[in-house]
């Protein structure tokens, strides 16, 4: 996109996307339709991949022909492979020099860039492409070594990319696709300077794609200032993730009667993730939970980056079924087969209770988003509900209604303290 300086910010609201000035191509039914080396497409049906998800569809003919993209809303599944693939087939074919890659994506956190590189990987390996991952918490020279061996794309975290450009390890001068995941919560997170000073150092004449669930001031500057004439892919936030997401309040009488509920409802037979306020709070609630039979860890932002891959394992292969976590443990979680978030302490703000609920029912699969609340809180939570503009389900449950079982498979733990292989 064109680099135009900043232009004045204003109040913190929803933006209107941009008009594009030139109309997009139409969606195809299917990835043989669309002009990608045929690697990628033998690695798309060797990985099952055989539709393409409505993002993929709408997105990839103009993101191949290399118009800018914007994707807005709760994108739900397919968004990594409708960015990735554009990123493979643009870049296939040119080889990068030493510390200079030639496409970058980049991400709010670890957990996030970690997914990106799996879920890109046997694509990558497969049009010969070097795909090296750049991230806080994890051996920095190991990750100048493999910059400076070359690699054609990046997948980085803002900080630690930084810090790579200022030792001389980096340069973004042959970046020509760059896409910025979630960058709204890159906003939250505060790292928008960052990526702004990362924006104007790559190709100026490059293609950026952005992916963003809301457009408040902030992001929409980066619209304004790096997206040239983007194809705009709106996922409406009512009619998309959330259609086929059920949501619940269930008000329990007093903190006893809560921690009874929590029991049950983490007792069920499939998995579960549950979201608290603090990492004490995880960690507490982790620790009754596996005494009481439920085989349960804690994930937060005071663990180690190797602890909480571990605990992520150990939750996707079932050995742990409820996962406690906080917000910020949350965000770029990304967990096939989901059905149930249950928020023991509720949100204090709506765009956390929609990230947290886009933990479940991602790729069009249903789910159930359960809220507890005690008397106390229940003039807040109802505000929250307003301001996120859905209607939830009520009901007064305690530990043995027949309501909670119906709506989260509640039953009672089986009281026989287990044991977990402590993550390393």
């Amino acid at each position: 996109g064109s680099r135009g300086g900043a232009k004045p910010g204003s109040a913190s609201r929803d933006f209107a996307a941009p008009e594009p000035r030139t109309p997009a191509l139409p969606p195809v039914a299917a990835f043989e339709d669309l002009d990608m080396p045929e690697a990628l497409l033998k690695t798309l049906a060797a990985q099952g991949v055989t539709t393409p998800f409505p993002i993929q569809a709408a997105t990839l003919p103009n993101s191949l022909a290399g118009r800018d993209i914007l994707g807005r809303g709760r994108t739900g599944s397919g968004k990594t492979l409708a960015f990735g693939l554009a990123l493979l087939a643009r870049t296939a074919g040119r080889r990068a020099e030493p510390r200079a890659p030639l496409g970058l994506v980049l991400v709010p956190t670890r957990e996030l860039a970690q997914q990106v590189t799996d879920a890109l990987t046997p694509y990558a390996t497969s049009v010969n492409l070097r795909l090296t991952t750049v991230v806080g918490g994890l051996s920095l020279t190991k990750q100048a070594n493999a910059l400076r061996r070359g690699a054609e794309l990046l997948v980085a975290t803002p900080g630690r990319l930084k810090d790579l450009i200022d030792r001389g390890d980096c340069t973004l001068q042959d970046v020509r696709t760059t896409v910025l995941d979630e960058a709204d919560q890159m906003a939250d997170m505060g790292f928008l300077p960052q990526v702004t000073r990362l924006l104007n150092q790559v190709e100026p004449e490059g293609q950026t794609m952005l992916f963003s669930a809301t457009l408040d001031a902030n992001v929409d500057r980066l619209v304004r200032d790096f997206l040239d004439d983007p194809v705009v892919h709106s996922v409406d936030p009512s009619a998309g993730a959330v259609t086929t997401m059920e949501h619940h309040l269930l008000y329990v009488a007093d903190a006893t009667v809560k921690r009874a509920v929590t029991h049950h409802i983490a007792a069920r037979e499939g998995r579960l993730i549950m979201f608290v306020d603090t990492k004490h709070g995880a960690d507490r609630l982790a620790k009754r939970l596996l005494a009481d039979g439920v085989p349960a860890a804690a994930l937060h932002g005071g663990r180690s980056q190797p602890q909480r891959t571990r605990t992520l394992d150990q939750f996707k292969n079932g050995q742990v079924t409820a996962l406690v976590a906080t917000n910020v443990a949350a965000r770029g979680i990304h967990i096939d087969a989901l059905d149930l978030v249950v928020n023991v302490d509720p949100p204090v703000d709506h765009k956390d209770y929609l990230h947290r609920g886009g933990r479940t029912a991602r790729a069009g699969e249903s789910g159930s988003v359960v809220t507890l609340v005690l008397p106390e809180q229940k003039r807040d939570t109802q505000r929250l509900f307003s301001a996120a503009g859905i209607r939830p389900h009520t009901a007064n449950v305690t530990a043995s209604d027949p309501e909670l079982a119906r709506v989260t498979g509640a039953r009672e733990p089986s009281g026989v303290p287990v044991t977990l292989a402590a993550p390393v």
